[in-house]
């Protein structure tokens, strides 16, 4: 099978389409897998024959890259030999999965031990190569290139050359972190390289060597292209950054050489003894290329045997280099088959069997390795888990507390409901109760008039009997029994008498009684009806608590849209009002007393573009999604400084600028500040797209090319004006300087005299912060005179010091320039923090200043360098002065945002907090009447089960 495999592959190979699919998956699947060991060259071949990376892709997508540093780490070879000499298509291919990359560089760079740092640094490093490539599509994968191609790369334009120099830089970085990486995992006290361990960690590294020793060729070309058309100073930073990587690449590739497995493979060139002197234009001609040999005829490690650990101390036994193969034991390569030969024989079975247990054992490590980082994967896999769950629990514990509540209210509600159906089933009882008593008060009724009419008929029939008395009254014979009648006749007229004299008591008694139940009635119909009223008041009560509870959320979300509109516009205000206290300053004393430069305005202008640029991004981003608003606000804000900025140095440019340019100058800084409040007013308009800026542009194109032609020319200065200059400059800011401390101090002392507080604990904090500043600031100025005299007197020339800076006129100017911007920042600085101290000034007006003033100070120390020897101890010196300058800003800084903070802090609670207060203050009050009701309710049932009882003759102890 293998030798029909390998005839089908040397077929394939003499052919200009690609290996069949099964066996580009067979040759990726051997190439990338778990064991130990360095990737076969012939795998690697068979990958490289096919016309892009989709299939390479569609069998890796599948392995648990992971899960499995190994795997990841050859997977990285492989791909990273892939994009060097496979196809062009493979890195278009392979352009969709960069974030997956990246992703898995920063779990892999989670692991401090074995390959994950490894895996790491080598995705981040295909990534950057990847990126690369997109962006220089002239570059091939394996970075070859002549000199010719190197240009037309750069396209003629220094800019070109620039950029491209600072990515080579950045490309170069990332291969050797990767190089310095893969030494510093290995054991370099033993035999690395001939072990299976040693070989996999170090294969990948042909081709970084590879890449470096294109990536250097290269910088040093285009570092003497740069050169010879840009100043010296301006690529200090590209020198030191190739001294570095100089070094760390020559200790490298040295080491490299040395390693037997490299010996075998490739041959690594050494760089030059000293890096080249790229200020010498002709030592261009002694630079030589570094070429990288690999042998055709080296031998693949793939049929290599891997020598064991005891093979190579008998080996090291007799000689002191332990990566010479070539004599071993006195033995010369001839002799090398006899030798082994004659000894393998001769090897005891016991042998064969350590061996053979060894071999187990590293297998066994091998895959207990293999279970820690599992285990360490499952366990950080487990901590991410449990933050997780915590965070779940804390929001289930939040949405069970509102829960909690609104069923509480609703409880609330449902016991008020049954309160109601209780009063009301009540008040029918009473109905039903007050109805009885009138069908009884018809019988009692009904009663009495039966008995009236007893009575009357009584009388009647007493009439007649009186009247057949009289008739009879002569007859003597029927006397006695008429006489007999009438006792009878009498004593039931007396029963009669005595049942109506009951009957009339009873019905007094029952009118009382019903008279009195009515009354009763009554007030409780009235008392029912009134609670009725004050329980639908209750639940209406209820029901607008309920809404004013869901509104507060709903508001919450309003008021945050209402917040972002506001700071908004009070950031739009603010940048109009700074604009406008700028136009106003154009002709206030305070800037006229200072001069200013047109290259600082230039560098200025070109800010407040980069600005408004900045700006129109974040306006778009803005109408996207509304929540993203802090980008806009800074935008907003850098501009109106920017602008007030630029507004002060036109100012102070124009009083060393000739009368027609000058007043040519204000115009268009008037017009600028114009334009750019119209600029401004477009953020207050609802359902705004976009803005133009022309004008803006067209504004500061004409600033541009005014300031360019007020640019200072070194011949225009006497010598003695310019040197004279520099001295009165310095004085000059000294005494600024000076004044500005004075200023702090008399403001420090009325802040102590009429501040009480958080408000004089936060000004002292300020204004001690800037006297810190001031006093580094003056300790600098110190520092910078002593350098200078040092630079005039240090014998370059017998020239005077007025002649040594007519001479260096550029310098001087840059000189002189830095020290104005040193005291104009000092004193702009106290102005605001003046302005802070009496609550009308901003917190942010201080912080800019403060770092306008470190870039001040960085720049007189710029300067100041420039022509003085790096050893001398006044330029460390400045250098300690410029840092405890920077130190004492990020003071200044750190005091005002503290001091901006404790004054947010002290004033009134947020809207939606005090809305949540008078709402619980509300919940207390219902539920404080709730109770009032619920004590009148039990005195209405008291006074029911009363009235009952004397309905039903409670209080007598015998039934009616």
């Amino acid at each position: 099978i293998n030798m029909a495999l390998g005839g089908i592959l040397f077929i394939s190979a003499s052919f200009p389409f690609p290996l069949p699919l099964v066996f580009q998956t067979v040759s990726i699947n051997k190439a990338i897998n778990t064991q130990e060991v360095a990737v076969k060259e012939k795998h690697a071949r068979n990958i490289l024959l096919d016309k892009g990376a989709q299939t390479f892709w569609s069998v890796v997508n599948r392995l648990p890259l992971s899960s499995n540093a190994v795997l990841c780490w050859k997977f990285c070879h492989v791909f990273h030999k892939l994009l060097r000499d496979g196809h062009p298509n493979v890195l278009k291919d392979s352009l969709r999965y960069k974030n997956e990359l990246s992703d898995m560089s920063r779990m892999w760079g989670h692991l401090s031990e074995g390959y994950g740092q490894l895996c790491s640094i080598y995705l981040r490093l295909l990534r950057t190569k990847m990126e690369y490539h997109t962006k220089n599509p002239r570059f091939p994968g394996n970075l070859q290139m002549s000199d010719r191609q190197l240009d037309e790369a750069g396209e003629s334009d220094v800019n070109n050359f620039f950029q491209l120099t600072v990515e080579m830089f950045d490309y170069l970085e990332c291969e050797l972190n990767l190089f310095q990486t893969v030494f510093n995992s290995l054991d370099m006290s033993r035999s690395v390289s001939v072990t299976t361990a040693g070989q996999c960690r170090l294969a990948p590294l042909i081709q970084v060597i590879l890449d470096c020793s294109h990536l250097y060729d290269y910088t040093v070309k285009l570092l003497f292209k740069l050169h010879s058309c840009l100043p010296a100073d301006t690529l200090q930073g590209h020198r030191d950054r190739f001294m570095e990587q100089f070094t760390k690449l020559k200790d490298l590739f040295y080491r490299s050489s040395n390693l037997q497995y490299f010996k075998r493979l490739i041959q690594i060139p050494q760089l030059p003894e000293n890096p080249p002197n790229f200020l010498r234009a002709s030592a261009l001609s002694e630079h030589i290329s570094p070429v990288v040999v690999i042998p055709a005829e080296a031998s693949s490690p793939d049929s290599e045997p891997v020598l064991e650990k005891d093979d190579l101390v008998d080996m090291d036994a007799s000689h002191s280099d332990p990566f010479n193969f070539n004599s071993q034991n006195g033995v010369n390569k001839d002799e090398k088959g006899t030798a082994l030969g004659l000894t393998g024989e001769s090897v005891p079975q016991s042998q064969r069997a350590v061996l053979q247990l060894k071999g187990r054992v590293s297998e066994l490590e091998a895959e207990l390795a293999e279970q820690r980082h599992l285990r360490q994967q499952a366990a950080d896999d487990s901590e991410f888990l449990r933050a997780e769950l915590d965070e779940l629990k804390k929001k289930r514990e939040d949405t069970e507390k509102a829960q909690r509540s609104l069923t509480e209210i609703e409880r609330r509600a449902q016991a008020n409901e049954q309160r109601y159906s209780k009063l009301k089933e009540k008040y029918s009882e009473l109905v039903q109760n007050h109805a009885d008593l009138l069908r009884k008060n018809a019988e009692v009724t009904k009663q009495v008039s039966v008995a009236r009419q007893a009575q009357a008929d009584l009388e009647r029939e007493k009439k007649e009997l009186e009247d057949s008395f009289q008739r009879i009254s002569d007859q003597t014979e029927v006397l006695e029994s008429l006489k007999q009648e009438l006792a009878t006749s009498k004593q039931e007229l007396q029963i009669v008498q005595g049942s109506l004299e009951t009957s009339a008591q009873s019905e007094a008694k029952w009118a009382a009684q019903i008279a009195e139940l009515e009354k009763e009635r009554g007030s409780l119909a009235h008392a029912v009806a009134r609670r009725e009223e004050e329980l639908a008041a209750l639940q209406e009560q209820l029901e607008h608590t309920r809404r004013e509870l869901t509104s507060a959320k709903e508001s919450e979300c309003q008021l945050a849209k209402d917040q972002r509109r506001m700071l908004l516009a009070e950031s739009r205000k603010a940048a109009e009002q700074v604009v406008r206290e700028a136009l106003r300053k154009l002709e206030e004393p305070t800037l006229i007393s200072c001069a200013g430069s047109a290259d600082h305005l230039l560098s200025k202008v070109k800010s407040v573009s980069s600005c408004i640029e900045q700006l129109e991004e974040s306006w778009s981003r803005y109408l996207a999604c509304p929540e993203d608003v802090s980008g806009l606000l800074h935008s907003v804000t850098l501009l109106a400084h920017l602008t007030s900025d630029t507004m002060a140095h036109v100012s102070t440019t124009c009083l060393r600028a000739p009368p027609e340019p000058a007043d040519s100058l204000a115009e268009a800084c008037k017009q600028f500040g114009k334009e750019i409040l119209l600029y401004l007013a477009f953020l207050e308009e609802e359902g705004t797209q976009e803005n133009d800026s022309t004008a803006v542009k067209s504004c500061l194109n004409k600033i541009s090319t005014i300031a360019e032609e007020l640019r200072p020319r070194g011949l225009d200065i006497k010598q003695e004006e310019l040197g004279d200059l520099v001295d009165k400059e310095m004085a000059a800011t000294s005494a600024a300087i000076e004044t500005a401390t004075a200023r702090i101090e008399e403001m420090l002392s009325k802040s102590r005299a009429g501040d009480t507080g958080v408000k004089l604990e936060v000004n002292e904090r300020i204004l001690g912060s800037c006297t810190s500043l001031m006093q580094a600031i003056q300790v600098l100025i110190v520092a910078s005179k002593d350098l200078q005299r040092e630079i005039v007197e240090s014998g370059r020339g017998t020239a005077s010091p007025k002649e040594f800076y007519a001479k260096n006129s550029r310098w001087t100017e840059g000189l002189i320039s830095a020290s104005k911007a040193v005291g104009w920042g000092a004193t702009i600085m106290v102005d605001a923090a003046d302005l802070v101290v009496q609550g009308r000034g901003k917190f942010e007006e201080l912080m800019v200043c403060s770092h306008e003033i470190a870039a001040s100070t960085a720049q007189l120390v710029a300067a100041s360098k420039v022509k003085a020897d790096k050893d001398s101890p006044n330029l460390a010196q400045l250098q300690q002065a410029s840092r405890g300058v920077n130190q004492a800003t990020a003071t200044v800084v750190a005091s005002t945002i503290s001091g901006k903070s404790q004054i947010e802090e002290t004033g009134s609670l947020p809207e939606i907090k005090r809305q949540e207060m008078d709402s619980q203050v509300r919940v207390l009050e219902l539920e404080n009447d709730l109770q009032k009701e619920r004590q009148k309710l039990g005195e209405l049932r008291k006074k029911h089960y009363e009235l009952a009882g004397v309905a039903e003759g409670w209080e007598e102890g015998r039934p009616l």
